[in-house]
């Protein structure tokens, strides 16, 4: 790079996508994934990507390795190895914070380190859950160390996170444009990065032991029992009152009347139940009209009961009669669902996802960031990280469970469908796909691909269930975004900007320069995807590494690495993820994340000049 570089037309065409891609993530204008999509096509129409290779992305090693790493991970949960480990874990931590952070943390770094980080988030999360209600930790002291340890234990090796697998095939395309004069880059192995990431996970776990009890808020989000409308919910969500049953007189106003329509009367309790004296409806959908003589079950406080049988002419119930073994306790309750990022369930309305008729729950409130939603509800258009309170049969509860599109993060009675005596299969096939990419000089999308189809063969997974357990989002976004990262490199624009970002710092040492790199992909991380800051600045570390001399994949290492550094704000999508449920704030991360931030950039700067 000691030729100077002059801007052409063709990178200024780069720079107006860049600037157009930055635009779509920040704002948020589209999903990131539809986002995604519509960059790959500007870089189609505009001819920057020949169309013969716009869609190369679909067939890469990282796309295929990350649908087979979902498809692993959803094997290992299906034979409930989860459901042990969560027993285990209470075994060994009892119910101590001091042994039970740690455990989990530390658990959930190690499983993350073989799938998508936000994966095993949702999968723990109701592990997590469990112990909370179990041993009476907040839920806030619980799912922040989880949430972080989780992004921590993607950096363990390089099937971790999105952006390591993405890695090796940047380098690959980097490769055919380098100078004559530069020794093609190496690609890394499986466990290349387990130094760093090892000593970042030792001090993610070893802050939380530390200064966990300052920086952490300190009883937010205790789990309620299954089934009980606990103090947890009136404080946080403003929920309160117990079920009463009433009878419809035949002068009723509420005759002919539909349940949503019954919900949003002046001061209504939810309707979570309707007997015609035939059929007994349990979470009656919105549509369903009351008719003459129904028993109708309510949920609410007993003065707004009373007051509203009093205005509709209902004859309350001393007792529960009709609805006592059908919304006891042990057959349905109150439970908290997130809406993880992926869900096709973000942009649509309750009333557009039909939560009452096609999953048998009533909304009771949503939790928003820090708000509790209570009015309006059926027309929220619903966000990722949304947490939905619900009231739900037990086995409704289990089936909306199965669905991907939402975590259960409440514990409740519930008849596990797994495959237990599958578990020799799953680890056999889990174990023979490491082995592969260890041992063997084969693709690592191969290999993984092999233990994904073993465990579908074996019958640990049906098909249809590998599909479901694939983020078609996730895989879209990867896919889409690849050719902007060779439009970057095979147009010149990311050797000009290393060319640019180098004069501007002048002469300083290479450690200098890393720093500077890492700290500038966290920014990028924070207001836009991993993903999409790994294409944009991977070449421009490559580019920024040759002109000073410096090893090249050791600074893109360094930008993979960075793009987990997503503590500060809850935008990353596990962050997301445990917000709801734990009732975290904004300023929980900022106080807890900004610490974990300036710990993380000093952990890979100087592991990675250490190591390499």
């Amino acid at each position: 790079m000691s030729e100077t570089l002059t801007l052409t037309p063709q990178m200024g065409t780069v720079f107006a996508i860049l600037a157009f891609a930055i635009y779509l993530f920040v704002f948020e204008i589209v999903r990131v994934d539809v986002a995604a999509i519509l960059i790959m096509l500007v870089l189609g129409l505009t001819n920057i990507v020949p169309p013969n290779h716009l869609f190369d992305g679909f067939a890469s090693n990282a796309v295929i390795s990350i649908i087979a790493v979902m498809v692993l991970g959803a094997g290992l949960d299906r034979t409930g190895l989860m459901t042990r480990l969560a027993a285990y874990i209470l075994k060994l931590g009892g119910s101590s914070e001091k042994r039970v952070v740690p455990i989990v943390s530390a658990t959930v770094a190690i499983i993350s380190s073989f799938m998508q980080n936000v994966g095993a988030a949702a999968l723990f999360l109701p592990v997590v859950s469990r112990i909370s209600t179990r041993t009476g930790i907040a839920l806030s002291r619980l799912l922040m160390p989880m949430g972080f340890c989780a992004i921590l234990g993607g950096t363990l090796t390089m099937v971790g996170s999105s952006p390591l697998i993405l890695l090796n095939d940047l380098i690959v395309n980097a490769n055919k444009t380098l100078p004559d004069s530069v020794e093609p880059l190496a690609t890394f192995h499986l466990f290349s990065v387990a130094p760093v990431g090892l000593a970042l996970v030792v001090v993610g776990v070893g802050y939380f032991m530390l200064l966990g009890k300052f920086v952490l808020p300190s009883a937010r989000g205790a789990t309620p029992e299954p089934g009980v409308t606990s103090r947890y919910l009136e404080q946080i969500y403003g929920i309160q009152g117990d079920i009463y049953e009433a009878r419809v007189l035949l002068d009723s106003p509420l005759i002919g009347q539909s349940v949503a329509q019954v919900e949003a009367l002046e001061n209504a309790p939810y309707v979570v139940g309707v007997f015609d004296g035939k059929d007994m409806r349990v979470e009656p959908p919105g549509p369903f009209q009351v008719p003459a003589g129904a028993v109708m079950a309510f949920m609410g406080t007993e003065g707004q009961v009373r007051e509203f049988c009093r205005n509709n002419k209902l004859n309350l119930n001393r007792r529960l009669e009709v609805f006592m073994e059908a919304l006891s306790p042990s057959r349905a309750g109150i439970a908290e669902i997130v809406i993880p990022p992926g869900s096709t369930m973000i942009g649509n309305t309750i009333v557009e996802i039909r939560l009452r008729r096609r999953f048998g729950a009533s909304l009771l409130a949503i939790y928003r960031g820090e708000e509790a939603l209570r009015t309006d509800l059926r027309e929220r258009i619903l966000r990722a990280g949304d947490t939905l309170i619900v009231h739900s049969r037990w086995p409704d509860l289990q089936e909306l469970s199965e669905d991907r599109n939402f975590v259960v993060v409440t514990d409740f009675p519930r008849q596990e469908v797994v495959r237990e005596h599958k578990v020799k299969e799953a680890l056999s096939f889990f174990t023979l796909a490491l082995c592969l990419v260890l041992f063997t000089p084969l693709p690592v999308s191969v290999c993984l691909l092999t233990g994904a189809m073993g465990m579908v063969v074996s019958g640990v997974l049906t098909i249809d269930e590998g599909y479901r357990a694939v983020s078609w989002q996730t895989v879209f976004l990867l896919a889409s975004l690849i050719p902007f990262g060779m439009a970057m490199e095979t147009t010149g624009t990311a050797a000009w900007i290393a060319q640019q970002t180098l004069n501007v710092l002048g002469d300083v040492p290479q450690w200098v320069l890393m720093a500077a790199l890492a700290l500038l992909t966290t920014a990028f991380t924070l207001v836009m995807s991993n993903v999409g800051a790994t294409v944009l600045l991977v070449p421009v570390a490559i580019n920024m590494a040759i002109g000073v001399g410096a090893n090249p994949a050791v600074f893109a290492l360094t930008v993979a690495l960075a793009t987990s550094n997503s503590f500060l704000i809850p935008t990353h999508q596990v962050n997301a993820l445990i917000m709801g449920p734990a009732g975290y704030r904004v300023t929980d991360f900022l106080r807890a994340g900004g610490i974990m931030t300036l710990l993380f950039l000093i952990v890979i700067v100087g592991m990675l000049n250490l190591v390499y």
